[in-house]
């Protein structure tokens, strides 16, 4: 072939895809936005950001800085050395013979009146605890979209490409999961695994939520197994493996890809619902659910500040999310010229 006609071959889905999607500045600013997340994330998990988030740096429900600090309320030498030395108090002694043999000889470390985004009841600092809930919520979200994508695929493509009995049984098993509300045969997954951990959660929202992938992946095969190239394929000896994952799946591939972007932005929400209820991470693992489950006792105490950074957090991102998810549908679409 001559170099003219290479350069005036046609583009392919993935050019033209691109093309459609640098043309959309609200596509390009969403992927920004989700970008950047994922690079924090990823500093996050190396330690380069937030690893220290367990630190108690500030006073207890210390407000945010732009919020100011409360009126101090500070002890004298005299009293606490009166505190200490109370002999009402049965543990006094106890208590001060351990301070004694911490560094620094039992002095208290000086906690921020202030800090950016305020602390929790423990003085952690909030900001940090939002970038650190924010890794193990994306994490989650993204891991289990592909557990959920893969596992809808390969029974998409079996069912799709074989049909018969293997459709009919296929389509049986997802009639059963679609006939129960998601939410309910999620909480029922978790009731049954009731391990708590990151990886559980994973397989919760990954085996619960392979259905709309599947349906998308088994007419896509459906379309595609008896079309010319597939036929070719047969006829110079390829294998059905070989056909199904090689021929097809490529042609079949922009909708899986699509439907991982969706999964993501409603299993982050889900991860945030499980955690809010108590069946999600376990206690010391940080995410944005187990944030709004602490700040839903705070809001009593007119404490705000933790619930609104993870719920802006949460939002910038699952709108970003959404925003580059269907623009990333409407590029791949053959239809939009």
């Amino acid at each position: 072939m001559s170099v003219h006609a290479i350069e005036n071959a046609a583009p392919g889905l993935w050019t033209l895809a691109w093309r459609r999607l640098r043309a959309d500045r609200l596509a390009m600013a969403a992927l920004a936005v989700v970008g950047a997340w994922l690079v924090l994330i990823a500093l996050s998990a190396l330690g380069l950001v937030a690893a220290d988030w367990e630190e108690e740096v500030g006073a207890h429900y210390a407000p945010p800085s732009f919020v100011g600090a409360p009126a101090a309320r500070t002890e004298s030498a005299g009293a606490t050395q009166a505190a200490r030395d109370n002999p009402f108090d049965p543990l006094a002694a106890d208590i001060a013979a351990l301070r004694s043999q911490l560094p620094g000889g039992g002095a208290a470390p000086e906690r921020r009146a202030t800090l950016p985004f305020g602390a929790d009841k423990w003085g952690h600092d909030v900001l940090k605890k939002t970038v650190k809930g924010a890794e193990t919520s994306i994490v989650v979200g993204l891991v289990a979209a592909l557990v959920a994508v893969g596992i809808g695929t390969l029974f998409g493509a079996l069912s799709g490409y074989w049909g018969g009995v293997v459709d009919d049984a296929f389509t049986w098993l997802y009639n059963v999961f679609t006939a129960i509300p998601s939410i309910l045969m999620i909480l029922t997954v978790a009731a049954v695994l009731q391990h708590k951990g990151v990886t559980t959660v994973v397989l919760i929202l990954g085996l619960t939520g392979w259905t709309g992938p599947y349906r998308l992946i088994r007419a896509e095969y459906m379309k595609h197994k008896a079309r010319e190239y597939v036929l070719a394929a047969q006829a110079i000896g390829a294998s059905h493996w070989r056909r199904m994952f090689a021929h097809i799946f490529p042609n079949a591939s922009h909708v899986a890809l699509v439907q991982v972007s969706i999964l993501v932005v409603g299993f982050i929400k889900a991860e945030v619902i499980l955690s809010f209820l108590g069946f999600g991470v376990p206690v010391g693992v940080v995410s944005w659910g187990s944030m709004l489950n602490e700040a839903q006792n705070e809001l009593l105490l007119g404490k705000w500040w933790q619930l609104a950074a993870a719920a802006s957090a949460m939002a910038i991102l699952v709108t970003a999310f959404s925003l580059f998810a269907d623009a990333l549908r409407d590029a791949l679409d053959p239809k939009v010229k």
